[in-house]
């Protein structure tokens, strides 16, 4: 299969000539604008919602920060996509509101950011502190003084768990109330980055803000994305169709006044290789490029960490120490800026946004003049290919720059060699569009299964609070916009009743036994919880409920006399609320990370310590640990296989109870292997209970675990055995949020842990 060649033409975008300069954005701007800048302005004067689609390293963040002169005098709230953004999103968001003369006091609201606010004025809980920061800054900042509105610079995670009443049960009710009221403007950057659980929480909050009248108040939402997610733009159109008005900007739709913003780009496209093949080639690569053009600049963009340390590791061998640098997520704060003035850059997807590979002295050309990179979809593509040749400002603007860039396998059997290499980058657009490989996958597929399980818990929240008032039927409207948005079909009395079952599962979880046979009526959701537990497990008791013949009072005697039924429904609660975890987290990880410390620099270029993530840890490293701290002492040479392994009670009740469940198992160990053969797995996993979903693999089903792992869901074998049948029984786990996306994409029903059917629409 041969390489591809192609030369994408180079790319301009439109200048505002000052003349046309709005008078009230000519200080705000410095008199440099882009014509895209003026129009995100200019169209949040009448628009509700204002999507920015001009290129990367364009502006767009000055762009949706003009924005807040629409309600200079309220709370705004900038969501940067990832905790390394947040202090560059803050300084830029300090200065724009300095030169712009708001009123405005900004401040970083990382978790990290918020444990250092001062907790001496109102108690040191972190949702005690964000609450009222919001209500008034100068309870946390007296220096601030009182009465000025705050611009918030937060992350995605903290804006979903207020948002969706995931904090403190002690503040969620009050952060969320802030998050849902307080902010006038609201700017999502790059947030064609969230999967699709996580657009969820962003489809909800434009929803809720059309239902609930915000809009009509003046809020200005501004979606800043250089490639857009087709399915999110038919979410918009449907969100648009239903009175929200929506405009979408394009940068590069103007014609006049063009400056140049990134040369053009010699593009060599090329199959992925097998790993070692892959690194070889790449290292290869880069040392051919050091020796034939020392002056230039540039860098390795892979997805994979262990990929870009090995890479690492042959560069260094080559001589090149002090010539590259790697800018991973492990890697923080100076280290990564001493990285970035190194002449190649070695990174993982954490460049992907808003790094744009400055250096102290700036180059009069551009400041990449070499890009390789790998890609699993073509929103990665786009976004990477777009760090080269970036020349926006620059004095030279037409030395061309290079790309080589590794696709899957999968392009080349889905037709890629047919590109018209002649055709630039509408020819290479079209060709992306059309390889299925290059797709996003389960964006749709997740939003038509339990998405609005999700949406259901801050749904109810709502349904809470509104009991009783005229305006209590904005709960079902919210639920039919967001039915509408996101094509589901059931109707909100079915996962209202499921939310409870879960709520109600929430909240006895935490309670002792003594108080479950005491209280258990009185618990938010309970009766609904036991009457699910009763179903699942006493099935004869639920029907003589159902028939009237046994009444919820006699339930209540029996638990209260009953000690060990009280047991059995505290574990119960406990792996039905393990068993949805998944669902309502921002992001979804197996384990929490690890920090351990590096001594042989085998993943940061300084000694000291990080955290990572410990599935990594276990396949690619030897440690040591002493129950405290963990050292890296090697590259395994050869990566480890993962595997898991199961205790239960009676394999045959295992197979006709718990095979296609989605469920949390306890009893559950993880292995490090080669091949067959089990190799000692120091501790460094605490046990915990671990949701997913098992399968029997089968010659029926085998293609589409194959198909789920290229689309890069996590499995692992599984080893199943019980005490009297110490044999184990081979199976595949899909663990945490893989589990409900894999049967999701087989497009069947799975049991619930409560023998509810898992439904995909």
């Amino acid at each position: 299969m041969s390489n591809l060649k192609i030369n994408l033409e180079s790319r301009s975008i439109a200048a505002c000539p000052n003349p046309d300069l709005p008078s009230d954005l000519a200080q705000a701007f410095m008199q440099k604008t882009l014509q895209h800048q003026v129009d995100v302005y200019k169209a949040a004067e009448t628009n509700d919602i204002i999507l920015d689609l001009a290129p990367t390293g364009t502006g767009k963040t000055k762009a949706g920060l003009s924005v807040l002169r629409h309600n200079s005098k309220s709370n705004a709230v900038y969501i940067a996509p990832t905790n390394a953004l947040i202090k560059q999103q803050t300084e830029a968001a300090d200065k724009f509101v300095r030169d712009a003369g708001l009123p405005h006091i900004v401040k970083a609201a990382s978790a990290k950011h918020i444990k250092r606010w001062r907790g001496d004025r109102v108690g040191k809980r972190s949702g005690e502190k964000l609450y009222n920061v919001l209500r008034e800054p100068a309870t946390i900042f007296p220096e601030c003084g009182g009465g000025q509105p705050i611009l918030l610079v937060t992350n995605p995670d903290i804006f979903y768990y207020a948002t969706f009443f995931a904090y403190n049960r002690l503040d969620r009710s009050n952060i969320a109330s802030e998050f849902y009221n307080s902010f006038a403007t609201v700017i999502f950057d790059e947030f064609h980055l969230y999967d699709a659980k996580q657009l969820v929480s962003l489809f909800f909050y434009l929803a809720l803000s059309k239902e609930f009248g915000y809009f009509q108040y003046n809020r200005k939402v501004v979606l800043l994305t250089a490639t857009p997610e087709p399915a999110c733009e038919a979410a918009l159109r449907t969100l648009e169709y239903s009175g929200v008005k929506i405009a979408h900007i394009d940068g590069e739709s103007k014609t006049d006044y063009l400056i140049p913003s990134q040369t053009a780009v010699r593009l060599e496209i090329r199959k992925r290789l097998d790993k070692n093949k892959l690194i070889s080639d790449i290292a290869n690569e880069v040392i051919q490029r050091l020796q034939t053009y020392p002056q230039q600049y540039g860098a390795v963009i892979l997805d994979s960490l262990d990929q870009i340390n090995r890479l690492n590791e042959r560069l260094c061998d080559a001589g090149l120490k002090q010539l590259r640098g790697r800018i991973t997520g492990v890697i923080e704060g100076e280290d990564r800026q001493k990285s970035a003035q190194k002449q190649v850059i070695l990174a993982t997807s954490t460049v992907d946004v808003g790094f744009n590979f400055e250096r102290e002295v700036e180059p009069e050309r551009q400041n990449l003049d070499w890009l390789i990179f790998s890609s699993r979809d073509r929103f990665a593509f786009w976004q990477r290919l777009g760090r080269v040749g970036r020349v926006l400002g620059k004095p030279q603007t037409d030395v061309p720059s290079d790309a080589i860039a590794y696709l899957p396998e999968q392009a080349w059997e889905q037709g890629i060699e047919n590109l018209d290499c002649s055709g630039g980058r509408e020819a290479l657009k079209q060709m992306l569009e059309s390889l299925d490989c290059m797709n996003r996958p389960f964006l749709e597929i997740y939003w038509r299964s339990e998405a609005f399980l999700e949406i259901a818990k801050p749904l109810l929240e709502f349904e809470t609070f509104l009991d009783g008032l005229p305006n209590e039927d904005l709960v079902v409207k919210l639920y039919q916009t967001l039915q509408n948005i996101l094509n589901g079909k059931r109707q909100w009395d079915y996962y209202r009743r499921r939310m409870k079952v879960l709520k109600g599962a929430e909240d006895i979880a935490r309670k002792t036994v003594k108080e479950i046979q005491k209280d258990w009526k009185y618990v938010k959701g309970g009766q609904s919880f036991v009457m699910s537990y009763l179903r699942a497990y006493c099935p004869e008791y639920f029907d003589e409920i159902q028939s009237v013949r046994t009444s919820i009072k006699d339930i209540e005697q029996m638990i209260q006399k009953d000690k060990e039924l009280a047991q059995d429904i505290q574990e119960y609660a406990v792996i039905i609320k393990e068993s949805y975890a998944p669902l309502f987290r921002f992001r979804d990880s197996l384990f929490n990370s690890l920090k351990i410390y590096d001594p042989h620099n085998l993943l940061l270029d300084e000694v000291g310590e990080t955290n990572l993530d410990p599935i990594h840890l276990l396949r690619f490293y030897e440690f040591e640990t002493d129950g405290e701290r963990i050292e890296v002492t090697s590259r395994a040479e050869q990566p480890y296989n993962l595997a898991f392994s199961l205790l239960v009670d009676d394999l045959e009740e295992f197979k006709n109870t718990l095979l296609c469940k989605l469920y949390a198992f306890e009893n559950c160990s993880i292995k490090r292997m080669h091949g067959d053969v089990v190799c000692p797995t120091p501790l460094v996993i605490e046990k915990q209970l671990i949701p997913g979903v098992i399968v029997a693999e089968t010659a029926k089903n085998r293609w589409a675990i194959m198909r789920l792992r290229k689309q890069g869901l996590e499995c692992y074998p599984i080893f199943v055995s019980s005490y009297e049948s110490p044999a184990p029984k081979q199976y595949t786990f899909f663990p945490s949020l893989s589990g409900i996306l894999a049967i999701a994409a087989a497009g069947v029903a799975l049991k619930c842990p409560d023998e509810e059917d898992f439904w995909v629409i």
